[in-house]
């Protein structure tokens, strides 16, 4: 009885009936004992397959799917966690020397101290990371390279050239001297500061300067050498030279620049080039500096013009006038112009970890091979691969916004500069031309990879 009443609160009424059947079987005759004990066998087999056929399904939604999907998601996270790594290697990972973590430490304390207030909580975390991917490439740089990067990497030039980046963001990116870009923009070089908002420096050297440590150059890839000849040749007879290149990193302009000055003899030529820019880099107050320094042809690209629905006309008439403006230039002649066709940077693919190239966008080439028949005076057509993800990638996903988390790392880049792309016909031809454009970019892009992988 005290066992019974132990488990009655616990147990179900035909379980108490079950219990005390058996009980009574031990005061069986044997015959009868194993005819009731049968009974009872019976009525719990019978009992278990329904609880069985009740529990099954809640065991399987509570713990088999849930295993199974975190199983079947660790491929996933594993591959994204080692392309992460092979990718962009934290900042954490690298220690850095005495020497360098002074600098770090000195340029923090330095922009903290400078920001208004107002700007401190939400920019000062994003400057603090940048500074600190900066120092750490740059003291890679000088681990790697030795003597040859000692003028550009010593750490009081490496504070000093990025305290100057960040006075120059803060005069020209914000604030009431905020520098305004007309839609053809030519570069600031400091010689007649009245029409560059009061700038007196050579802000095309700047930005190479900032740039030129976190190239691997002896690593790095320069493939078409004939073609460039071949492209300075017909500049310097008045043709027009229009490059169509995928576009990774916010230091392109300054990637080119940089490898046609070491690796060619066309870095002056190259200097004069004009690039085809998206409104970020003419509104992000760290980017504004750097793209004063270029010749630009200011337009909103087709991923942001719709971000903000009220003032898509006035973005709309800007860019009418930037294709002006471009058109006036064609007609002089001699113009070189590289533009991303794909209207922003390459993304990475998040489960391959590989970084394809955005597609090219019909109407950007329709429009430039247009202004080229316009202009009446001869206009070639090439096409840049370009790697240089690794270098300063982008953020995963698309962002309309400015501010965003900016990283930065020493390593080798690749250009390849392909072969003439033959604009014949007319509108019947626009989707071969853009195919056959995207395929050569996109052959010589996956050899530049390769290349510089092995």
């Amino acid at each position: 009885l005290h066992w019974k009443n132990q488990l009655k609160p616990v147990l179900s009424e035909p379980l108490l009936r079950l219990c005390n059947t058996r009980r009574r079987c031990f005061r069986l005759h044997p015959a009868t004992y194993l005819k009731e004990k049968r009974k009872f066998n019976i009525k719990m087999l019978t009992r278990l397959f329904v609880f069985a056929s009740l529990a099954l399904p809640w065991f399987a939604s509570a713990w088999i799917m849930p295993h199974r999907q975190t199983t079947m998601m660790r491929p996933l996270q594993a591959s994204v966690e080692k392309t992460q790594a092979k990718v962009a290697t934290t900042t954490e990972d690298i220690a850095l020397q005495p020497e360098f973590e002074g600098a770090f430490q000195m340029i923090c304390a330095k922009v903290q101290g400078s920001l208004p207030e107002k700007y401190v909580d939400s920019m000062f975390p994003l400057l603090e990371h940048f500074a600190k991917e900066y120092v750490s490439a740059c003291q890679t740089s000088l681990m790697t390279v030795g003597e040859e990067m000692e003028e550009l990497c010593r750490p009081d030039m490496v504070a000093k050239r990025f305290l100057t980046g960040i006075q120059l963001a803060m005069t020209y990116g914000m604030g009431p001297n905020k520098f305004q870009f007309k839609p053809f923009h030519k570069m600031c070089v400091g010689e007649d500061p009245e029409n560059e908002g009061g700038n007196t420096m050579n802000l095309y050297e700047v930005g190479n300067q900032f740039f030129r440590p976190c190239i691997n150059m002896e690593k790095s890839v320069l493939t078409g050498q004939d073609n460039i000849e071949k492209i300075i040749s017909q500049v310097k007879q008045g043709h027009n030279v229009v490059m169509f290149a995928n576009h990774q990193s916010e230091a392109d302009p300054q990637v080119v620049s940089c490898m046609m000055d070491e690796l060619t003899e066309y870095g002056e030529e190259f200097k004069n080039m004009i690039f085809v820019a998206g409104h970020k880099v003419t509104t992000d107050p760290l980017a504004v500096p750097f793209s004063m320094g270029r010749n630009l042809i200011c337009i909103h690209s087709k991923k942001h013009i719709d971000a903000d629905p009220e003032t898509k006309a006035s973005k709309q008439k800007e860019n009418l006038r930037a294709m002006s403006g471009m058109l006036t230039a064609f007609k002089s002649g001699g113009t070189l112009l590289w533009v991303a066709p794909s209207g922003g940077r390459d993304r990475r693919d998040l489960e391959t970890g590989d970084v394809p190239i955005a597609p090219f966008d019909s109407k950007t080439i329709d429009m430039f091979r247009l202004i080229g028949n316009k202009s009446k005076v001869p206009t070639h057509y090439y096409t840049m691969g370009m790697v240089t993800y690794d270098m300063c990638p982008p953020p995963d996903f698309v962002e309309a916004g400015v501010g965003e988390k900016r990283n930065i790392r020493f390593t080798p880049c690749g250009i390849a500069v392909g072969d003439e792309c033959d604009s014949v016909g007319g509108l019947e031809s626009r989707r071969p031309f853009r195919d056959h454009a995207f395929n050569q970019c996109n052959e010589d892009y996956e050899a530049l990879v390769k290349a510089l992988e092995s």
